[in-house]
Parts: structure tokens; sequence; C-alpha cells
């Protein structure tokens, strides 16, 4: 086998950026609803049937691994995503979304499962988190452009595709092309699998391991805060300030802004403070943002509290899978799969915001990423120091 080139940490980033086109749902499904005229739950499908996938694929896909390799199984993400951003360009109308969303989420589900183990092959040590983190730092990139590419299509017609703000679409196709031939002609070693493969019966039972089964939830919560901030924080100025959906469309952008500086910054934080210090700090700015987002009026307030979220946020995942991966180091591909199936919190959690905003406004969206917050203040004692 050939060996792993220092270099085959460039593609390896160029695939977290293409991990980060599974945020595009939430600026996605806001355009969707008002093209299609969908209320805020119909809407709210979208994001939830992308991280719907994470439930079924994450533990099978680590199990893929276990017989393919792992860059074979970021190499099959890739191509499925390709294929996710392929769809919208033919058409735009309900079914079509599903299946190019339903498609997007498994993707992104054999992609976040495969692509960590495989850095941390490439990585390893002590430097883990921080690598991961920097990961998160350039999934962050694709994430807040989202936001820019779909307004940039909405307000500039583009009237020889006719693509409006689906151009985003064919601008993300064109790069994951670009990293599935890239990592396909970079050689990387693979440790092999040592003893048995574990069974699927045997996956499920790791959560049986409290660190394991409390990291899960966290991850949950983590990424139901992450979908429900970029989803709901456009409605939310559209609700309190009276803006239309192009000019609110920024609070989506403004989160993954300060998402992408929080994991650029941590990165160096989680290297010279203690990952304990660094997680209470985060989960006090999500605390201070779910009070701003739940009272504020103002658009400062507002635009701060989307501020707080996207730079508190951006170190959880990043944390609770380290925390999870280095307690079984043998059993590193299954411990990934049920940490990628938590993403499933991203399904549960749109879904319940959406019920609840119908019923009592965007605060009681607020209210239920609330719940994930307090989850996180209780895992604080898991964190190693």
């Amino acid at each position: 086998m050939a060996k792993t080139s220092k270099l085959a940490i460039i593609p390896l980033m160029l695939c977290f950026f293409c991990m980060g086109f599974v945020d595009l749902v939430g600026i996605a499904s806001n355009y969707v609803k008002e093209d299609l005229a969908l209320s805020d739950s119909v809407a709210n499908v979208f994001p939830s049937l992308v991280f719907f996938w994470f439930l079924i694929f994450s533990v099978p896909t680590g199990m893929l691994m276990n017989k393919i390799g792992r860059k074979k199984t970021v190499l099959l993400s890739l191509i499925v995503t390709v294929f996710s951003l392929l769809l919208p360009l033919t058409g735009e109308n309900f079914g079509v979304m599903l299946v190019a969303f339903s498609l997007l989420g498994i993707g992104n589900a054999l992609m976040q499962t495969s692509l960590n183990p495989l850095v941390s092959g490439v990585i390893g040590g002590k430097n883990l988190a921080s690598t991961l983190t920097f990961g998160q730092f350039v999934k962050a990139i694709a994430s807040f452009s989202a936001p820019y590419l779909a307004m940039w299509g909405a307000t500039q017609v583009i009237p020889e595709f006719g693509l409006n703000w689906r151009v985003l679409f064919s601008i993300f196709l064109v790069v994951g092309v670009l990293s599935t031939l890239w990592l396909w002609i970079t050689p990387i070693e693979e440790q092999p699998i040592e003893g048995k493969p574990s069974t699927f019966l045997e996956c499920f039972k790791l959560l049986g391991t409290p660190i394991v089964l409390l990291s899960f939830f966290g991850i949950m919560c983590h990424v139901g805060i992450d979908v429900g901030t970029n989803t709901t924080a456009p409605k939310i100025l559209m609700e309190r300030l009276g803006m239309t959906l192009n000019e609110a469309a920024f609070a989506t952008s403004l989160y993954f802004i300060f998402r992408t500086i929080g994991c650029l910054t941590g990165s160096f934080f989680l290297r010279v403070m203690s990952n304990r210090t660094f997680f209470i700090i985060s989960i006090v700015l999500m605390a201070l943002s779910m009070c701003g987002l739940a009272v504020g009026t103002e658009q400062w307030m507002l635009y701060a509290a989307i501020a707080l979220v996207g730079y508190g946020n951006s170190n959880i995942f990043s944390i609770c899978f380290a925390q999870a991966l280095t307690s079984m180091p043998q059993k590193q591909n299954e411990v990934s799969g049920l940490m990628i199936m938590g993403l499933f919190g991203g399904t549960i959690f749109p879904l319940l915001m959406g019920f609840a905003s119908d019923a009592i406004g965007q605060v009681g969206a607020v209210l239920v990423m609330t719940i994930g917050v307090i989850y996180l203040f209780s895992y604080i004692p898991r964190v190693k120091q």
C-alpha cells in the first residue's frame, strides 16, 4: 500500500469543505418555502429529512469502513453528494427537492462517519481535537458562503440557465467533483483492522459505555442547535423586524461567520487551554444567546445573539467527538458511526421547532433549542481537562 503523502491533509480539508454543503439546507429550505408557499412545519421537513438519514446510515457506514476502508468510503460519500447537487439543477418541484435533500443527507452521513476517522489516522495523538476543529473551520467556510451564493443568485437573475438562488448548487457541484478527483489520486495508508470487525448489535452495545452515550446526546444537541439556528434566525428577523427573506438571509451567514471564527480560534485555544475550560466558555455564550433570541426586539441584540451562538456552538462537535473517539481507540470506526448517528438531532430539533413556532411564534423554536443548551451544561463533567 502507498505511503501517506504529507500533503494528504489538503484534500482531506477540501473534503471538510464539501461536508459543509449540508448546511445549505437551512437557507435553501427558506427559499423553497417561499417559492412553493409552504408552512413552517412543512418547510422544516427539508432539514429534518437531510438529518434523518444519519440515523439510518451512520452505524452501517462504520461497518462499511471495516470492509472497504476509510478512504473508499469518503470517495463514495463524495459521489453521492455530487448527485445530490446535480438534481436541483433539473427542476424545483417538491419531489425533486425531497430526493435531492435525501441524497445530500445520505452523502453527508457517509462523509461525516468516515472522514473524521480517516483524519485521525493521518494526524492522531493529542492534536486530534484541534485538527478536527480546523476541519470544522473549513467546513464553516462552505456553510456561511451558501446564503451569500443564494442571495446573489436570487437578486442577480441568470436567464441562460434559470438558476436564480439555485446557482449555489452548481458552484458547490464543481467543488465536489474537484474534491473527489483530488482525494482519489492522493495516497493514504490505512492501518488494518485488528481482530474481528464488530457486528451491528455490537456497535450499538457501545452506547452502554457512559462517555459514548453522553457524547452521542451532546452531538444531538449540537447539531439540533446548529440546524435550528441557521433555519430559524432569518424567520426571527422577519417576524420581529419586518425584513424580507433576502434581507434576513444574512442572519444565516452571520451565524456561520462566527462559527468559522470560533473554529479557527478554537483550533488554537484547544492546544493552549484545557478542553473543559473552553467547553464551559462555549456553553455560557450559547446560554446568553438563547436569552437574546428569546426576548430581543432590536436588530443589534438579535445579531449579537446569533453571533454568540455561532461562536459558542463552533467547537462542541469536535470536543464531544474527540472525547468519545479517544475513549475507545480500538473501536474508532464503530464509535464514529454512533457519534455521527447523533446528527439525527438535526431531524428532531427542526420538527419540534416547526410545531412550536407555528403554535406560539419563533420564541417557541428558541425554547426548543434552549433544552439542548441545558443538556450541554450537564455534559461539562465528562470533558477531560
